[in-house]
């Protein structure tokens, strides 16, 4: 009987054993339903009695199946077109069936039995009955979306083999597996394959696997589960195993990442390759892991790249010290190759001519660096310039030992270079580019300076002498003369050092000072000659500083300089800058004190004025609403008086911080224009709020103090504002910044009071305590912004407050690094 019949009666008897039990469940039902009659009882035992019969008889014809067979109720997902998880399908068959098939696909028994052996054979090698080389994952896909049958057989380990058919029933997908080993060879249609797979097994393989056992290197095979199946003895030594078979046992694995490799090498159809540490008896080992497909999983081998790859790294970082060092230094190098193109150039290769450095990048010829440089005027002006040209280009054809003698290139821009060349260890040549402008320039300067030295010491107020390294005094001015009151005739023929303290005792009579000196100037040692400088006060009261100075040529410098009457000066402007810091000190405290005290009867007045105008004292008439009014409203002008001032004085302190949050700039207007609404309106004032920021009005800065400065800016409009007009804030956030702009048709303000007008207590035409714009500027500056104002007379002000979308947190209080999250959820909601 050929497989396609028993596929065709097992899915039969499928079909069969599925109705018997849904016959038995629906006797069972029915008996519950007609109890009442005895009759339809022993029918429906007798039928009860034929369903049992057929069930023993399908379970003994299952048994009897040398196969299984699965059975999908609802096809398994795909990813990718192939299949990636069998979805546990109901298996028939018989437990020694099952046994030998796990045994087949090297799969050990588990709760879900059919998926471990499906995906333990799903990727051998198979051929289907047309012929076409395939395995069973990629006609399993075809047949759940295309529901095209399917009829394999599958060659696994050690010679055996796997027929496989499956079909779509229904709704259902069945998939029939038996081990045809010995049935498959007596097929006659199926003789040729099975005897073309042995030779390819049994022949090629077997010498091709004696071979890499004693092949030096590591060597291994896996199966799909990424099961370690076979291994040479290099792999043994490798992984420290007894052999090969103790490897294979305990499972040991080259590299962690082994089997992923593997399960890539099968996924793509093709080799992949990788280099890896590896640490192999006790030493850190690079290999290059190579894996590529074969029939049932992946095999690999492994090649020790170690020298290889630290001799790439050592000249990688050969070249990388090379580069740095040439990048490091003050002149400018540049390396063209054979082909005369430009291979290297360092960082002052760049800055020297200011070239661009992606056209260098480009790698352009030296006659097309020529050129470019040419046009910028940075080489020397020729007479002939393409014959100059050639003749540099001219130097590549030189002989090796031929020598190029540095030159001197004087450049239209007055800088002078001097430019070595030299043949390249790697062919071409370098050029070394070194501007000589600066020591030109100080050569001529110096020996200027030599013929004007005396005459300039001569000028100089500080008194100055020079000792050489055998203690006599080789060069003066005049104020050292004048300084330590000496004659000219004391300093005739360079006295030694002893005999000129000698003659200053009187003036400074500190023996040891002056020994401390002596020893900078004749001791040669590293731990004498070094700057020094101090201060010395005589025996007149004159304070005089100094200072030693080793020279070049081993002499040595020493100045004196009469700072007595700066001293004097500096202890005068001392105890000013502490009387004044005491003043402020005072003033901040009596600030604070008077306006905490100022605070307790403001508030007396301020609640009985709000009881007695909400009738705790009875119901006022009209004429008294007016002065009520009045007193409630100046009980608030002073109230923020005192806000403000407490401020300033927080400020001046040091003492105010922020409280960093989010800020709604186009809630913070709204707000504010609601709290003057009543006021404007009383006044006849229209407030209008144009509003630019749309969704992006959020910047992170103290929404309290921003507040605070819009309130104060709008009562300064409104109060300037006549009767009839208009108050406009603009609000505008764009390129990290924010705007609040207050706008007011009064009466503007004076050109020569615009400079003044953010001073405390600047008060203007219409009163006011002069510290509305004052404190508006400072809480902005805290914020690291700016206020702008442009107000000409009759034609209004505008004041104009500049924010950073991010405020500055010099000024703020600690707090958590929650910013970005809350900033973002804020703008999300």
């Amino acid at each position: 009987m050929s497989a396609g019949a028993e596929s065709i009666q097992i899915a039969t008897l499928v079909v069969t054993a599925g109705a018997v039990m849904f016959a038995v469940a629906a006797s069972v039902w029915a008996m519950r339903v007609t109890t009442g009659a005895r009759a339809a009882q022993a029918i429906w035992k007798r039928r009860v009695t034929d369903l049992e019969d057929k069930l023993t008889r399908a379970d003994s014809t299952f048994g009897a199946y040398p196969g299984l067979v699965l059975v999908w109720d609802t096809p398994p997902d795909l990813a990718g077109g192939a299949v990636e998880d069998w979805a546990k399908p109901r298996i028939f068959g018989s437990p020694s069936a099952l046994a030998s098939l796990l045994k087949f696909a090297e799969a050990a028994d588990g709760p879900d039995p059919g998926s471990l052996l499906l995906e333990g054979v799903a990727d051998y090698e198979a051929r289907a009955a047309d012929g076409e080389e395939t395995t069973l994952r990629r006609r399993f896909a075809q047949l759940v979306t295309e529901g095209k049958p399917l009829s394999l057989t599958i060659l696994g380990p050690e010679g055996r083999f796997l027929e496989a058919d499956g079909r779509a029933a229904g709704l259902q997908i069945a998939l029939f597996l038996s081990d045809a080993t010995i049935r498959g060879m007596e097929i006659s249609g199926a003789r040729g394959r099975v005897e073309e797979s042995r030779r390819t097994v049994e022949a090629d393989p077997a010498a091709f696997l004696d071979t890499l056992e004693r092949a030096p290197f590591p060597a291994w095979r896996m199966n799909a589960s990424g099961r370690l199946e076979w291994a040479n003895a290099a792999y043994a030594a490798a992984v420290d195993a007894k052999d090969a078979a103790d490897a294979v046992a305990r499972q040991i694995a080259l590299d962690p990442g082994l089997k992923g490799q593997a399960g890539e090498a099968v996924k793509a159809g093709e080799a992949v390759a990788k280099t890896r540490p590896v640490v192999i008896a006790g030493k850190r080992r690079a290999l290059d892991l190579v894996t590529f497909p074969v029939s049932g999983g992946a095999a690999g081998f492994a090649l020790d790249v170690t020298e290889a790859e630290e001799s790439k790294a050592a000249l990688k970082r050969f070249r990388r010290a090379h580069d740095d060092t040439l990048n490091h230094m003050a002149e400018a190098v540049a390396v063209f190759d054979r082909g005369q193109r430009l291979v290297f150039h360092n960082t002052a290769f760049e800055h020297l001519y200011s070239l661009d450095p992606s056209w260098l990048n480009d790698r352009p010829s030296h006659g097309e660096l020529l050129d470019r440089l040419r046009e910028k005027r940075l080489l020397p002006e020729q007479a002939d310039y393409a014959a100059w040209k050639k003749g540099e280009l001219n130097r590549y054809d030189a002989a090796p030992g031929e020598e190029s003698p540095d030159e001197l290139w004087p450049l239209p821009d007055g800088r002078t270079l001097r430019v070595a060349r030299q043949r390249h260890p790697l062919g071409g040549l370098m050029l070394i580019f070194e501007d000589k402008t600066d020591e030109l320039a100080l050569r001529a300067r110096y020996n200027t300076l030599i013929n004007v030295q005396r005459a300039t010491l001569d000028k100089l107020h500080e008194a100055v002498a020079v000792f050489g390294s055998d203690g006599r005094l080789r060069l003066h001015n005049t104020a050292f003369e004048g300084l330590w009151k000496l004659s000219s005739t004391d300093l005739e023929g360079q006295p030694a050092f002893e005999s000129i303290v000698k003659r200053c005792e009187s003036l400074h009579p500190d023996a040891e000072a002056w020994a401390e000196m002596k020893a900078r100037v004749t001791d040669p040692s590293p731990q004498a000659r070094k700057h020094v400088t101090g201060e010395w006060v005589r025996s007149d009261d004159k304070v005089l500083t100094y200072l030693s100075r080793p020279l070049p040529d081993g002499a040595t410098l020493i100045a004196w300089d009469d700072v007595t009457d700066s001293r004097r000066i500096e202890e005068a402007l001392r105890d000013r800058a502490e009387a004044l810091e005491a003043s402020d000190r005072i003033k901040s405290e009596f600030v604070e004190h008077v306006s905490y005290q100022l605070r307790t009867p403001l508030t007396t007045i301020s609640g009985y004025t709000d009881m007695i105008m909400q009738g705790f004292a009875g119901e006022l008439s009209e004429r008294q609403q007016g002065p009520m009014t009045a007193i409630k409203e100046a009980s608030e002008e002073l109230a923020k008086l005192i806000d403000n001032v407490l401020d300033v004085a927080a400020i001046d302190a040091g003492q105010l911080e922020l409280e960093l949050g989010d800020a709604d700039l186009g809630a913070i207007a709204e707000e504010s224009a609601a709290f003057f609404a009543a006021k404007a309106e009383h006044a006849g004032v229209r407030i209008s709020l144009d509003d630019r920021t749309g969704e992006a009005s959020l910047i992170r800065a103290d929404a309290r103090r921003l507040k605070q400065v819009v309130l104060n800016l709008l009562s300064n409009a409104i109060r300037h504002t006549p009767k009839g007009g208009t108050v406009t804030i603009a609000l505008e956030h764009r390129d990290g910044s924010a705007t609040i702009a207050v706008k007011d048709e009064g009466e503007g303000i004076d050109p020569e009071r615009l400079a003044r007008v953010f001073e405390r207590f600047e008060r203007g035409v219409r009163g006011g305590a002069g510290l509305g714009l004052a404190l508006v500027k400072e809480i902005v500056e805290l914020h690291g912004g700016w206020v702008d104002l442009e107000s000409e007379p009759e034609r209004g002000t505008t004041v104009v407050v500049h924010l950073p979308e991010e405020a500055a947190e010099a000024h703020a209080a600690p707090e958590l690094d929650l910013k970005g999250r809350l900033k973002g959820e804020a703008k999300a909601v």
